[in-house]
């Protein structure tokens, strides 16, 4: 196979398009995406332009749809929700379960398609659940299809990504027994500070362009020639949250809240709230919420933008997001990071054009 050939992605279960984002900067084409989001679709075509991309549900996708709309692909990509595959027999049993059905619409995609490689990602609980009995059926299933599986704990921090998050990736490889694990490779560690700090000028004199120096390599990933800087509505919480999280110093939480100001529910606090990020240190993940009290900035009294967060999740500058403020942030929450994609992209382009046999 020609390795100048620029290889076919589907991504289901999208969202705003990190995953895909991810396999583009490693030279994949994004030839379609389906997700129910109608924002999530919209930011997706804002920045990926061409390809089919529906907002739909995945289950009232047809077959006849599938075959005409998606042809050529090389990978199918995605996060199906797995919970419903608890035991060896309960997906026979509850198919009606919305997870089982979910997750059997992926497979028919590939039953119908027949990608090369496919990639689901998932939460990190899924491989402990129910004694491991979810991730054995999926390999089973999978198996059953004619794909050799594998999969991996990762860590976005080890990746490049300034963030603590632990995702498990399920690698399927019908073309040989390669497994991806072998050809990824750990990046130089990257912080809070060295994704965000240029931005607290414009804290007081805000403006929607940056100007000056790239600080650093990170910097020089986010900003490449762009100089705007959409998404960085600074929004400033409650009076009584502000005084209570003005007591805490970076790396520290709820704890440090004097007593007065936090009585309510104060001992049933998970070690994330009210947590300032460190500026030396990775941030905690980044979660889907606008409203929450689960991190800080580590400078102002205040959470992080849509922008600082996108930059914590390794979105470069021009990669927009349409939406609501609480839409972008869910977008965002929600979204693989794309530099971790981009490594295990990296694997796919190495399992294919050096292992496959034509």
């Amino acid at each position: 196979m020609d390795n100048k050939k620029k290889l076919n992605v589907l991504d289901l279960f999208s969202g705003c398009g990190g995953l895909s984002q991810g396999f583009k900067m490693a030279g994949f084409n994004i030839a379609g995406a389906i997700d129910n989001d109608i924002d999530s679709i919209k930011t997706f075509k804002n920045n990926f332009k061409k390809g089919k991309f529906f907002v739909k549900d995945i289950n009232k996708i047809t077959k006849s749809e599938i075959k005409k709309n998606f042809k050529n692909i090389d990978v199918i990509i995605g996060g199906p929700p797995c919970q419903g595959f608890s035991n060896a027999n309960r997906w026979h049993k509850n198919q009606n379960d919305p997870r089982n059905l979910l997750f059997l619409k992926f497979i028919e995609f590939v039953k119908i398609i027949r990608p090369k490689l496919l990639l689901i990602e998932n939460v990190s609980g899924i491989l402990s659940r129910l004694n491991g009995n979810i991730i054995k059926n999926i390999n089973k299933i999978l198996k059953k299809n004619g794909y050799h599986i594998n999969y991996k704990l990762l860590d976005a921090s080890e990746f490049g990504v300034p963030q603590l998050r632990k995702r498990v990736f399920i690698v399927g490889n019908r073309l040989n027994n390669e497994d991806f694990r072998k050809y990824l490779k750990n990046k130089k560690k990257v912080t809070v500070g060295e994704a965000i700090s240029e931005l607290y000028p414009l804290e007081k004199n805000f403006k929607n362009k940056l100007n000056g120096t790239l600080a650093n390599g990170y910097i020089k990933y986010l900003r490449r020639k762009n100089s705007k800087l959409p998404n960085h509505q600074i929004v400033y919480p409650a009076k009584s949250t502000i005084e209570k999280i003005k007591h805490v110093k970076q790396g520290e939480n709820w704890q440090s809240i004097p007593e007065h100001l936090f009585k309510k529910n104060r001992n049933n606090r998970h070690s994330s709230a009210f947590k300032r990020l460190k500026e030396n240190d990775f941030s905690v993940t980044i979660d889907t919420g606008n409203a929450h009290s689960n991190y800080f900035h580590p400078i102002f009294n205040r959470i992080p933008t849509p922008r600082e967060a996108a930059r914590i999740q390794s979105f470069k500058d021009n990669f927009e997001f349409i939406g609501s403020r609480t839409s972008q942030y869910r977008q965002i929450g929600n979204a693989v990071p794309p530099l971790l994609a981009k490594e295990i992209a990296k694997t796919f382009k190495k399992i294919i054009f050096n292992k496959w046999k034509i």
